[in-house]
């Protein structure tokens, strides 16, 4: 039985998943390909990430391959009403609420973990979590799993280096079809969307500073300087550092960036990139928000004791008044601004991230029992259709090596 917060919000969640659909073109041949073969057949699946429209459809695919498939959100603030009331109109077993209390959502987690699924497909490795600590009988049927993103990957790496990871995990988050469009294009749009559409304030002649470089940071500086803004960059790694500095951003530490920046966004996986001594010299009036996944990139503890006054400026923003009479803005209480403030990723990118996680999914059902507890890569063959799938569904054109070419490309030279 589900749990959700509004059963008549069905129509509208409906017609999101629908319209979603219409963009998703590898993930619907994915569906029809699932409906014949049945990969999944007398399995569950259990579904932790951002509970939205994209993330439904993937629901329904993993069901039309024959599971039972359970869904819950990855973040409160990220899920969808509607779209979780039109999911569990369709029999797919939904536990999220939309602004549920961090008990409450764990709770969720641990009612979609409940039937003891088969596969996992997990975000940020809360599942993972669970499944290795109060939840640990759920696993008794456990085959393996999967992980979307960044966070997740750092989180079973450590597991890994500690010997502690009871069953196989595949790093969807590290397939080339993945972190190259979804993180660096998904991430993006996205997080502009959402901070332009929140604040209403233009980007061009502003100062931005983009607090880590890889694969989504780089994303959200290039749209912004396309947008007008004067791009700062800051990083703790030598090699993303150079390769920001030699694709035209300014590289500098956070000290002297948070006396330049007119907004702040960080996606580095870490915590307390932004402090209190950083508050302390920003501008009147910055805007700070995150794009990574868990909300402790900027010290919220720290800006609070700054503050003198908290107050709801606009939907998703909250104004924290210091004593100077500065105002320090932060968008989506530090929570990921694109999905909390906005709709995400666009569903073009997502058909591919998606594609992944259904393909690697029918990868363990066909595999898994076989693997030991590890993290494995994306299967090459698994990346490189998808990535072929998409290229025919865009309408693009290829070259194709002659025979002559592929034995000059594989001879030695003498």
């Amino acid at each position: 039985m589900s749990i959700i917060k509004d059963p008549s919000l069905a129509p509208m969640g409906l017609k999101k998943i629908a319209w979603v659909k219409e963009f998703m073109p590898v993930l619907t041949q994915i569906e029809q390909r699932f409906q014949q073969e049945q990969p999944f057949k007398g399995m569950k699946i259990a579904v932790s990430v951002h509970l939205e429209a994209k993330t439904a459809y993937l629901g329904l695919v993993l069901r039309a391959g024959g599971a039972e498939v359970a869904v819950t959100g990855s973040n409160s603030l990220s899920t969808k009403d509607d779209v979780c009331a039109g999911l569990a109109s369709l029999g797919v077993n939904v536990y999220a609420i939309h602004g549920a209390t961090q008990d409450e959502y764990f709770e969720h987690l641990k009612q979609t973990l409940a039937f003891k699924p088969d596969i996992i497909i997990d975000d940020g490795g809360d599942f993972v979590s669970l499944l290795h600590g109060e939840c640990a009988d759920y696993a008794a049927n456990l085959i393996g799993g999967s992980e979307e993103t960044t966070t997740g990957i750092h989180r079973l790496r450590a597991r890994v280096k500690q010997g502690t990871l009871k069953f196989p995990m595949i790093a969807v988050n590290d397939a080339y079809s993945k972190y190259l469009f979804d993180n660096v294009h998904g991430t993006g749009q996205s997080t502009w969307d959402a901070i332009m559409y929140s604040t209403n304030v233009m980007l061009s002649g502003k100062v931005l500073v983009v607090a880590g470089y890889g694969w989504c940071g780089s994303g959200i500086a290039e749209r912004a300087r396309g947008l007008g803004a004067r791009v700062i960059v800051t990083e703790i790694n030598p090699y993303r550092a150079l390769e920001a500095a030699m694709n035209g951003f300014e590289v500098m530490n956070m000290d002297d960036a948070a006396k330049e920046g007119d907004l702040f966004v960080t996606v580095t996986g870490c915590k307390d990139v932004i402090v209190k001594r950083h508050y302390e010299v920003m501008k009147n009036n910055a805007i700070v928000a995150n794009s990574g996944h868990f909300d402790v990139e900027f010290s919220k503890p720290d800006l609070r004791e700054l503050a003198v006054s908290v107050e709801e400026r606009r939907p998703f923003i909250e104004g924290y008044k210091l004593a100077d009479g500065r105002t320090i803005n932060v968008l989506a209480d530090g929570r990921l601004v694109n999905i909390v403030a906005g709709n995400g990723h666009p569903a073009d990118i997502m058909d591919l991230s998606f594609s992944l996680q259904a393909m690697s999914a029918r990868y363990l059902a066909q595999n898994g029992k076989s693997l030991k507890p590890d993290l494995y890569n994306v299967p090459k063959e698994i990346d490189e259709d998808i990535a072929m799938m998409k290229v025919k569904a865009m309408g693009l054109g290829l070259d194709k090596l002659t025979a002559e070419q592929e034995e000059y490309l594989n001879s030695t030279g003498e």
